[in-house]
């Protein structure tokens, strides 16, 4: 029998016990073993026959990380996109995280166009080209999947709400209701920031110079390349202020997000706006030529550099440094203004031309654009002058935005330091009424103000809603370690068992002449009084036969008991659960348990107490332990028959791999001779 005693057991109330270690994964809910400390298993742990599990089946039970393969699916569609699912916060946080990304990938375009200035051409970059056409429709398609999103949302609270009110739906009424009730200016917002203005304006606009009314085209790409980063970032406006309960850093970075996009956008326009301004340039000096390169339908493209000789091309870079000269510019002649610095960098790779104009557009933006040293070139005072203003404008919304969090944060501090003051005296009273140390109220207050801090209410009358699980633990410990050690089957018990049966109290409340039970009803709870009194009396009840039953024949009860701090009720539960080891029923109260005055308490269920006796069985002498030794022999039979069947098919696959390698040794051998 001892060692028997020394499987460490997990009882199921179907299938019997179970060898299973501590810690096992969790594949049932047949059986919850709550986990006192580190040396026990946890609560939602649970395990299952495999045999029994077979026979009720016809499967093997699931494996370690198998048990919720089934529940663990993919969401659908339909799921994600739900108007009361929940998924919808997390919708709206990706599509503003696209709408950021979505922003951050426009200006992209205007590093496709490059000068080459040793052919005095205008090129192009084809793998950005590629790559900003491909990241700039995978972005569009999020605004499109929010704008039917919105519709079909729309549509399906119309509908409801329709059917709700009349019963029926009718189809002119709904169509004129959902017009009505549709998000219009939200749709309108995502329609203009998925128009491929930028694919059209800078992969097929910009490149076609061969129209006389090319410049006045271009000036008017350029107005509809501003004006659609106004619904772009309008809608990550929209989008960040629909979200609830952001948190602060979170709101932070947002406004410093709008400081480095503003100055990656105006990197990429100055770089851009350089290149109009240099093929302005040529285009001035060719009207005032008559060069054979400056016919009417030149475009100066790379791509036709083959349709000339090198004397041509050496005559025209000659000519065009001569009247656009950059290298050291000459404002007499043609003056660059800003765009200088852009141009003279010439055709360099990528990375270098994006951080440059980074870099120019940060530190502009940042002193308000007052070092610009702009030429007398109307678009080019209005771009500084637009440079100055977004700078201006980020820096009062970043002041505003700082002292209203200073505001906020101040205002909710003083909240909570009042609440703090009036919660003080009232935690001190209850930790009065209970008898705790005082060096448990530095804990309790700071769960209390963690608790306000988050926006929550801190109910002290129920004090174990503010508390964190460990101190709950620590704080039933102590209210409960000695009424538990008054417990006639409990006085001789393991204190680490008592640490157990604490770990699964419940704290409960019941007001003033209420009833805990009654008579005749199901004793399933042990009760443990921290504050109050109960009176415990005999009532009359009528059994099967229509006879009056109980510990009176009038309709008067006396008290019996008087429980107060300190006392429980309920040891019948106990007595009777450690007896029977098959839980088949539960005894039935015999007295009538009703609460004098309001009444905190520690309430131990039948179910929580079965899990206890059945973890520690072998620290219950009265349990009756003559199936329970047949179950032990049965199991212990079919581990040592697992383990040998796992033994014998492992030598088996050694066997086999073994006979492979001398068989292959033996052909390599045959082969060789």
């Amino acid at each position: 029998m001892q060692s028997l005693q020394a499987i460490p057991l997990y009882w199921t109330l179907e299938g019997g016990p179970t060898e299973q270690h501590r810690g096992a994964p969790n594949i049932s809910s047949t059986l919850i073993v709550m986990k006192p400390d580190e040396s026990f298993v946890n609560p939602d742990e649970s395990f299952v026959n495999p045999d029994s599990f077979i026979q009720s089946t016809g499967k093997r039970p699931p494996a370690k990380g198998e048990g919720n393969s089934a529940s663990k699916k993919w969401p659908t569609a339909k799921e994600i996109f739900d108007p009361q699912g929940p998924f919808l916060p997390l919708w709206n946080k990706i599509f503003v995280i696209a709408c950021v990304i979505a922003v951050s990938l426009d200006p992209l375009f205007f590093y496709i166009p490059n000068i080459n200035e040793k052919y005095k051409c205008l090129g192009k970059d084809k793998k950005l080209r590629t790559a900003a056409l491909l990241l700039r429709t995978l972005m569009d398609l999020t605004f499109v999947i929010h704008m039917v999103h919105q519709i079909r949302v729309t549509a399906k609270i119309v509908a409801s709400e329709h059917v709700s009110r009349r019963g029926k739906s009718d189809w002119l009424c709904r169509r004129r209701e959902l017009v009505k009730a549709m998000p219009w200016f939200s749709i309108l917002i995502d329609f203009l920031a998925a128009l491929p203005i930028p694919q059209l304006a800078i992969g097929v606009v910009f490149f076609r110079r061969k129209s006389s009314q090319y410049f006045r085209k271009r000036r008017i790409m350029t107005f509809l390349l501003l004006f659609q980063y106004l619904p772009r970032v309008y809608r990550i406006y929209l989008t960040y202020e629909e979200l609830t309960r952001i948190k602060r850093w979170v709101r932070g970075a947002f406004n410093f997000f709008l400081y480095i996009l503003a100055s990656h956008v105006l990197g990429g326009f100055w770089y851009f706006f350089s290149i109009q301004r240099e093929t302005s340039c040529w285009h001035h000096a060719c009207k005032r030529s008559t060069e054979t390169f400056c016919v009417a339908n030149y475009h100066f493209h790379c791509d036709d550099y083959s349709l000339g000789d090198d004397i041509t091309t050496s005559s025209k870079v000659k000519f065009l440094n001569k009247l656009c000269p950059l290298d050291p510019p000459n404002s007499s002649i043609f003056d660059f203004g800003i765009f200088v610095d852009a141009l003279k960098s010439g055709s360099t790779p990528f990375m270098q031309k994006f951080f440059h104009s980074y870099w120019w557009g940060l530190r502009n933006l940042s002193n308000f654009g007052t070092n610009l040293e702009t030429s007398s070139y109307v678009w080019e005072n209005c771009f500084a002058i637009l440079i100055s203003v977004i700078g201006l404008l980020l820096f009062l919304y970043l002041i505003g935005n700082v002292q209203t969090y200073i505001q906020l944060a101040t205002t909710k501090s003083e909240n909570i330091c009042q609440k703090m003051a009036m919660k003080d005296l009232e935690i001190q009273l209850w930790m009065s009424r209970n008898g705790l140390p005082e060096d448990m109220k530095t804990v309790i207050m700071k769960n209390v103000k963690q608790r306000l801090e988050q926006d929550k209410d801190a109910d002290v009358e129920n004090m174990f809603s503010i508390l964190s699980q460990n101190n709950r633990k620590s704080i039933k410990r102590y209210l409960c370690m000695d009424t538990l050690k008054k417990v006639p089957m409990l006085q001789s018990t393991d204190e680490r068992v008592l640490k157990v049966i604490c770990n699964y109290l419940k704290p409960v409340i019941y007001s003033e002449n209420s009833y805990v039970i009654r008579a005749g009803e199901p004793l399933d709870l042990m009760l443990f009084i921290t504050q109050g009194i109960i009176w415990t009396f005999a009532g009359t009840h009528i059994d099967g036969s229509g006879k009056l039953n109980g510990s009176s024949s009038s309709s008067t009860s006396s008290i019996t008991r008087c429980l107060e701090k300190g006392d429980f009720y309920g040891e019948e539960l106990l007595s009777r659960i450690s007896t029977y080891i098959s839980f088949s029923d539960l005894p039935i109260c015999t007295d009538n348990v009703k609460c004098h005055t309001k009444v905190e308490a520690f309430a131990l269920l039948a179910k929580d107490l079965k899990t206890v006796v059945t973890e520690f069985w072998w620290y219950f002498p009265t349990l009756n332990n003559s199936e329970l030794e047949e179950k032990l022999a049965l199991s212990s039979v079919r581990a040592v028959r697992r383990r040998n069947r796992e033994k014998k098919a492992t030598r088996s696959s050694k066997l086999a791999a073994d006979h492979r390698e001398q068989r292959l040794a033996y052909q390599r051998l045959h082969a060789s001779c």
